[in-house]
């Protein structure tokens, strides 16, 4: 079906002038070294995200400006100004200082969205250490699989968490220290090598001298999933702050007055690149919620904290869809003047009732992991095509490029998207994984692992992955590491997964397993075969569907084919089965 174009208002009637005001003009004259001008950089040289993201607060009229609204649970509140953050964040580094941490040093963090730690991260990256968030929904295989390839020394969680820490520290030699932040008041006694959060910051001294970080040290580490093998590390560096504070600018149209919301957890890239750097590079006041999600919780906040400026995720605003017009019309939102999408293809129809419920279109963009920053967007000024990804940013350049990646493809044909390289947010390296990263560029382009199509008036829709990996609710699951999981579950002999449609989450897992000897197919054993993968993983990587079978079917050499489980479950072409094992 094909959708209408939603026409924009000229700019001239905005209540807020946008930040980008004509698209065309700033494409043609945008230079990142001009983006470089409006930060400040370290006051000896060099460039550090803390710094711009706080510190550089501190010394102009945003210093007691609030920084942090928290929302937690039990109703309570807590507020921070720019120069709470940045001497709580002082405090943190120098703990981590007395701890032996260095410059290059890897300190994760595996917390829920608390105070503590967004000051956790700005203190992290104040040290010269390398901030790798964790999701705090990750069990132990998860957890344990990126702090083994990251050598981390240094990880900040809680009472409520540890346990799944405990369960895997026998396998992390490097491991050497363990922050405990007990926001709650759990009943909690600290054992070897752990250090309480709240006695040490009561000790720590308010003045940091940041480290002298140069704008291609590695800053953070964010892991995402693949095809084959286990997730791996996507290393960004220093200057990636100059995408994070450019897009949130340009992009998401942050204005100093603007009360601004981003519901992704800094566990995923969203969360630290839009939920921390990018809107504090702005000097932008944002709400944090610990509260997972909740409809009516979410309307309340919006109205009680006047939020202007929302970002959130295509799965969430499809569960919004479900309650209907209905719950919006009891709450004021009458604040919000923006509103983004991000995580995976947002499709037309919530585009359609967003505007119609809101008063106004969400506007979808479209970035990764690796690329750091927002690198294809709808932007305020300009018409939305309800279904598309929108226009490259300035900066960008991208293209679809066709399966030899040596010619780009006219309007209207679908290809590789790929995107001209360098920019200042693009990660650096996998992890100790640089052929990897290195297979991912030919010819000057980097290869997404999308499949899109462009436009005649330039607008880029996406069509699929050319991989196997699985976008669930916005996070890539890796198809091997659900696989690795299953088959480690005593009944399970050989494992396949593949993603199906799903109206919320728009994929989902489904597992064909087949049995090792002594075990029968059952429901009961379904529900303990998702259980033990949820467990090891966390809920998006399990299974929602198990299916048995007798064998599974594999090419000659062994590889389960996916590509016919897939077309099987689907009801798609089977395609060449020569390799068929008989």
């Amino acid at each position: 079906m094909k959708y209408k174009t939603i026409t924009k208002d000229n700019p001239q009637n905005f209540k807020v002038r946008p930040n980008l005001y004509n698209y065309e003009a700033m494409r043609k004259d945008f230079k990142w070294e001009d983006i470089h001008k409006e930060l400040d950089f370290l006051p000896g040289g060099g460039l550090n995200l803390a710094y711009e993201a706080i510190d550089r607060h501190t010394k102009n009229d945003k210093k007691n400006k609030i920084a942090l609204i928290w929302d937690g649970k039990n109703n309570k509140e807590e507020k921070y100004t720019f120069q709470d953050m940045s001497r709580l964040s002082n405090q943190f580094a120098n703990i981590l200082d007395s701890l032996g941490v260095k410059k290059g040093d890897r300190v994760f963090t595996y917390l829920d969205r608390v105070p503590e730690l967004y000051i956790s991260i700005i203190g992290i990256a104040k040290t010269g250490a390398i901030i790798g968030p964790l999701f705090s929904a990750f069990g132990t295989e998860a957890i344990k699989d990126r702090l083994s390839d990251s050598g981390a020394k240094v990880l900040i969680t809680s009472p409520q968490l540890l346990a799944n820490v405990d369960a895997v520290k026998k396998d992390l030699p490097e491991l050497k220290h363990i922050i405990i932040v007990n926001k709650h008041n759990v009943p909690y006694s600290p054992k070897e090598n752990e250090i309480v959060y709240e006695k040490a910051m009561a000790g720590a001294k308010t003045e940091y001298n940041i480290c002298s970080t140069d704008k291609e040290d590695f800053s953070i580490m964010h892991y995402t999933s693949g095809t084959t093998g286990k997730p791996k590390g996507a290393a960004h560096v220093h200057e990636a702050i100059v995408g994070h504070y450019a897009t949130a600018k340009y992009v998401l149209d942050l204005h100093s007055e603007d009360i601004y919301w981003c519901t992704a957890d800094p566990g995923w890239v969203t969360g630290t690149s839009y939920g921390i750097f990018g809107p504090w590079a702005n000097g932008v006041t944002q709400l944090v919620s610990e509260i997972g999600f909740q409809v009516h919780h979410w309307y309340d906040l919006i109205s009680k904290y006047k939020v202007t400026v929302w970002y959130t995720a295509p799965t969430a605003i499809r569960m919004l869809m479900k309650y209907g017009e209905k719950e919006v019309k009891k709450h004021n939102l009458s604040s919000l003047r923006y509103i983004n999408s991000v995580g995976e293809p947002l499709n037309p129809e919530a585009v359609i009732w967003s505007r119609e419920v809101f008063g106004m279109a969400f506007h979808d963009n479209w970035w990764q992991t690796e690329t750091g920053c927002i690198q294809i967007a709808n932007y305020a000024v300009q018409d939305i095509k309800p279904g598309s990804m929108g226009r490259p940013f300035p900066g960008v350049k991208a293209a679809i490029i066709n399966d030899n990646f040596t010619q780009e493809l006219p309007a209207g044909e679908e290809g590789h998207l790929c995107l001209k390289y360098p920019w200042p947010s693009m990660f650096r390296t996998y992890w100790n994984k640089k052929d990897l990263y290195n297979s991912r560029f030919k010819n000057g382009w980097y290869i997404t692992g999308d499949k899109a199509r462009m436009d005649n008036e330039g607008y880029f829709h996406f069509v699929g992955r050319a991989d196997d990996v699985m976008n669930v609710a916005g996070h890539l699951v890796g198809p091997f590491e659900v696989e690795s999981a299953l088959v480690e579950h005593p009944a399970v002999a050989e494992a396949g997964v593949i993603g199906i449609p799903d109206p919320i989450r728009m994929e989902v897992v489904k597992a064909f397993v087949s049995l090792r000897e002594g075990f029968e197919p059952s429901e009961k054993l379904k529900l303990d075969i998702k259980k033990f993968v949820a467990e090891k993983l966390d809920a998006n990587a399990a299974p929602k569907e198990i299916e048995i079978l007798k064998t599974l079917p594999k090419t000659r050499s062994g590889k389960i084919m996916r590509r016919l489980l897939k077309a099987r479950e689907l009801g798609l072409p089977e395609g060449d089965t020569s390799t068929l094992e008989e």
